[in-house]
């Protein structure tokens, strides 16, 4: 099994976490959504396995490229 960092594309503001550690997630999956320049951004799951670590919750700020959560495949 192969851990690999999912990573915020843009900078923003973290609005809503819709998964936690130990959740199932689907390839493609919204895992949280970002609010950056009043838009809603998407933070979808690059594959299928378990979240191992929520890195950020609710209002945390985050950087372009910055690693939000840990995935596990």
């Amino acid at each position: 099994m192969a851990k690999q960092e999912i990573e915020s594309e843009v900078t923003g503001n973290v609005w809503k976490v819709l998964k936690s550690a130990g959740d199932t997630v689907a390839e493609g999956e919204v895992i949280m959504i970002l609010e950056s320049m009043k838009m809603e951004i998407p933070i979808e799951s690059p594959a299928a396995g378990t979240l191992v670590d929520v890195l950020v919750q609710p209002e945390d700020q985050v950087e372009e490229d910055q690693a939000v959560a840990v995935l596990e495949t």
